[in-house]
């Protein structure tokens, strides 16, 4: 079975982000819906927080959980750059969530899904 893991870099102060909120969900289409993106059902499957080297203590699908699917991480950017130094107080991160869609299409592989963000812009990429 494979395994699905994620990295948070912060890319404005050159290190980890450690202590961003990340939520895990599975999208499925809805039945009868045909039209893509319609109808979809949200399962959350956990909310958990980065450690020091911006990663999750544990992967955040694995065993039987680790399906073919879609699915989608919501990373908690606004809270986690506005505990930072890097904002001065009177100001708000442009970015609040990052939503990061992505579809498990073998799941015997190991897929990696990493951040790179700044409170200002973002970009992922299919990680090893």
């Amino acid at each position: 079975m494979g395994w699905l893991s994620t990295h948070v870099l912060d890319t404005a102060q050159g290190c980890p982000a450690a202590g961003m909120a990340l939520s895990l969900w599975r999208l499925e289409q809805a039945t009868g819906e045909a039209e893509i993106g319609a109808g979809i059902k949200h399962q959350h499957f956990k909310t958990v927080e980065t450690n020091a080297d911006g990663r999750t203590d544990a992967p955040l699908l694995e065993a039987e959980d680790f399906q073919v699917g879609l699915y989608e991480i919501l990373f908690e950017v606004g809270p986690y750059f506005a505990k930072t130094q890097l904002l001065l107080p009177s100001e708000h991160p442009f970015l609040t969530t990052v939503p990061i869609r992505f579809c498990i299409a073998d799941a015997s592989l190991h897929y990696h899904v990493p951040l790179l963000v700044s409170p200002w812009s973002y970009s992922t990429y299919r990680g090893s």
